[in-house]
């Protein structure tokens, strides 16, 4: 069988794929891709409000620590009045 120097293993292809310097937001409803500026302490979901902490591994690589408690609480007590009003 010839082989085919066109084509990329699955390793090779998925390497395309990788996004450096970009993380997913933690809320399981939303799952949007955030771009942190570098060094950046947190970082805020457009999308939900979300807000996390984070951490820098290396100059472009940051990973999420955890959310902001207090905002992250204010969210979830805007969402149950609003649900509680509907009853």
């Amino acid at each position: 069988m010839a082989v085919d120097n066109n084509q990329l293993s699955g390793a090779e292809s998925l390497r395309k794929t990788r996004t450096y310097g970009k993380v997913r937001c933690h809320n399981p409803s939303c799952m949007g891709r955030l771009e942190p500026e570098p060094g950046a302490k947190t970082v805020k979901c457009p999308v939900c409000l979300s807000e996390f902490r984070l951490a820098w591994i290396k100059k472009n690589f940051p990973r999420i620590r955890g959310p902001v408690w207090e905002v992250n609480k204010k969210l979830a007590e805007e969402a149950l009045k609003k649900k509680m009003e509907g009853k």
